[in-house]
């Protein structure tokens, strides 16, 4: 179901594998994009640059971004996101390894969802990515698409 997609966002290919091997673990079968930088992210949902001619209608469930990114940073998207009528009720989720407080306050004020370190401990990363699967993905509801108010 296209609707089931998980935008994921992320330029570390650690991280990467290991949030893949942790949905897999916890039977998130969801499809998942991978978008390596920011900028890509942001072609990725408006359809433009490498995904020029994608439905744009057909939003991911959930965003899931990383803040230290390449070409334009997760805050940047995020900002992006949500001055866009299409994209401002889309679910963002950041997922990042930052600790500063500075990024927590930044990304709630962008308008984030939820703001997620990623444990160090591949066991915990797990359960992470359970809780956040069963949230975003089983139990919170979305209006219908388009959004609209």
């Amino acid at each position: 179901m296209s609707d089931r997609v998980i935008l994921l966002v992320e330029d570390n290919p650690d991280d990467e594998e290991l949030t893949l091997r942790a949905l897999r673990k916890n039977h998130i079968s969801n499809e998942v994009v991978v978008a390596r930088d920011g900028e890509a992210a942001v072609d990725y949902l408006f359809g433009t640059g490498a995904y020029q001619g994608r439905e744009v209608e057909d939003l991911p469930q959930v965003v899931l971004l990383d803040l230290n990114l390449p070409k334009m940073s997760g805050l940047e998207v995020l900002k992006k996101v949500r001055a866009d009528e299409r994209t401002r009720l889309l679910p963002v989720v950041v997922l990042t390894s930052s600790r500063e407080d500075e990024d927590i306050v930044k990304s709630y004020s962008l308008g984030a969802n939820s703001y997620v370190r990623k444990p160090v401990d591949f066991s915990q990363f797990i359960d992470a990515v359970r809780t956040l699967g069963l949230f975003w993905l089983l139990m919170n509801e979305l209006p219908r698409r388009p959004f609209s108010v």
